[in-house]
Parts: structure tokens; C-alpha cells; sequence
């Protein structure tokens, strides 16, 4: 596994508030593939501060949702990247997502984010995810993710 994340390879400048590495108060998410092929595992560690939480000790849910989404937006990314042998990073947007907020996650402690693409039809990538704190998992998420054209906002923003 590359000590270089996702994010900073394909997107050094982005400034995504979740996983844009130029966003000096963003998340800074760290996404990184275990292996090069579409189906890998991709994984993430990040650490909250103290104006992260929605009360003391625990994590805000926005702040999840946010780290769930933008991991899997990255992982789905990826499957496209393998999957078609892409030399340049498509645009991906989020199409829909469903976040399970399981039980209180702390934020005294690094959440661990897993995720792997469990669907691909064209430029539509189905993606499952989790958020461990400890060796609890304190929040699931299925989303959808599309890469776009030219026509689309989000098109070559990162």
C-alpha cells in the first residue's frame, strides 16, 4: 500500500471539506486502496478534534456521514480507475447515500472506514461502507456514486 493517499494523487488540489488535501479546514481524509484491482478494500484512519463532537467524547453524525461519503466517493472512484484502466481520474459525484448510525462513536480515538464497491453498471458504482470506532462498528453506509460528463458542475474540479 502506497504511503500516498487517493486524495493526494489524484486530486492534490482539491478542496473538498471532507477529502480535499488543499482544504486547510477541511477533514483531510486519507483514502487508500489495498491492492490495485476493482474489487479492493479501501481504507482510511482519521482522527477527530474536540470541535468535532456533538458533545463531549462523542462524534458528530454530519462529521460521519461526511467521512462515510467522501471515503466511498474515493473507493468508487478507484473500482472505475481499475476496473477501465483509466489513466486519468474520472469526476465522481454522490448520486445517493444511506448512513446507519449504529451506536455512539467516540471521538477519543481514531475511527477506522472500510469500504468496496459491491456494484459497477457503466459509470454507476454501488458502494458499501463502515465506520469502526475501536472494534465496534458505530455507523454503516450504502451509497451511489456517478462519474459525469462535461455538461455536469462537478466535472475536472478536482
Amino acid at each position: 500500500m502506497s504511503e500516498t493517499s487517493l486524495q493526494e494523487t489524484y486530486a492534490p488540489l482539491g478542496r473538498c471539506f471532507g477529502c480535499g488535501p488543499a482544504n486547510a479546514k477541511g477533514l483531510r481524509i486519507r483514502s487508500f486502496a489495498k491492492e490495485e484491482s476493482p474489487d479492493a478494500e479501501v481504507v482510511c484512519e482519521w482522527q477527530a478534534d474536540t470541535h468535532h463532537e456533538a458533545f463531549e467524547g462523542v462524534l458528530n453524525g454530519g462529521i460521519i456521514g461526511t467521512l462515510l461519503d467522501c471515503h466511498s466517493n474515493w473507493t468508487a472512484l478507484w473500482h472505475l480507475v481499475q476496473r477501465d484502466s483509466l489513466d486519468k481520474t474520472p469526476s465522481m459525484v454522490t448520486a445517493e447515500f444511506h448512513v446507519k448510525l449504529r451506536r455512539p462513536t467516540s471521538a477519543d480515538q481514531p475511527v477506522h472506514i472500510s469500504a468496496h464497491a459491491v456494484s459497477s453498471e457503466g459509470n454507476k458504482i454501488v458502494v458499501d461502507a463502515e465506520l469502526r470506532s475501536g472494534d465496534e462498528v458505530t455507523a454503516s453506509c450504502r451509497g451511489t456514486f456517478v462519474s459525469v460528463g462535461s455538461d455536469h458542475p462537478a466535472y475536472g474540479r478536482w
